[in-house]
């Protein structure tokens, strides 16, 4: 089983966006448990999905009236609310025997945690069941394609590999919060961020480098920084920075 839930990064350029949350989960129908919201210990109640074969070791091997961290990909489907498709549960305590559903998918292991939901009391989960960057932590890596510094609002575009068809599926926008230079616009960079109530807030970036732009119909390459909300082509693209998002 590996030690952490979120796999190491093996290339530069390598999109991602995924992250672990810590709740309740609670169906929107007990007899299907594919759709539903996770409440958190501080009441928040975000929409979610369940993939795979998350749905398969959460009927055979977990409680589901007891918090889990749960493994998930990120979505901004509205304006201010977040949106989590879960594929696996980290908790090496409770799974300790990897097996065909303790693989729950391509980024799970297990847990079961901290305060219920509904009561201030319950147990703290095992010290094998918490990662180093604790609960709530999402990493994301994709092209920054709006920054407005003085209110923190940034939008990331992330890449996902073609399928096993030969499809390639389009690439999505995940609205966050935090603080990166407009310099930045339309570069690679690497995200480590917190969830707070329904969004994700950004602890820490680096800038990876500029990502190359397709041409438009016309033929012709799109500038650098044409598009909304960023300037030209900065200076110094192509080094590693690393600054503070909050």
């Amino acid at each position: 089983m590996r030690q952490h839930p979120i796999s190491p990064v093996t290339e530069p350029l390598q999109y991602r966006a995924i992250g672990v949350v810590r709740g309740l989960y609670l169906p929107a129908d007990p007899a299907q448990l594919t759709r539903g919201v996770i409440r958190t210990a501080e009441g928040t109640e975000i929409e979610a999905v369940v993939l795979g074969r998350l749905l398969t070791l959460m009927r055979r091997h977990l409680d589901l009236e007891t918090p889990h961290l749960w493994v998930v990909y990120p979505r901004s489907r509205e304006e201010n609310q977040l949106h989590l498709q879960m594929v696996g549960v980290w908790e090496p305590s409770t799974l300790s025997t990897p097996g065909p559903d303790a693989a729950a998918s391509d980024a799970a292991a297990s847990d079961v945690d901290g305060p219920q939901a509904d009561g201030p009391t319950a147990a703290a989960p095992p010290a094998a069941d918490q990662l180093p960057e604790g609960d709530d932590y999402f990493s994301i890596r994709g092209e920054l394609i709006f920054t407005r510094p003085e209110t923190g609002d940034l939008v990331i575009k992330v890449r996902q590999q073609p399928r096993p068809d030969g499809n390639r599926p389009v690439p999505f926008k995940l609205q966050l919060r935090g603080e990166i230079p407009l310099e930045h616009l339309r570069h690679f960079v690497a995200l480590d961020l917190r969830r707070e109530g329904q969004q994700l807030a950004v602890e820490r970036f680096e800038v990876i480098g500029p990502v190359a732009q397709r041409g438009n119909r016309g033929g012709r390459a799109r500038r650098p920084g044409a598009d909304k909300g960023g300037p030209a082509k900065p200076k110094g693209h192509g080094r590693a920075v690393t600054r503070q998002g909050r």
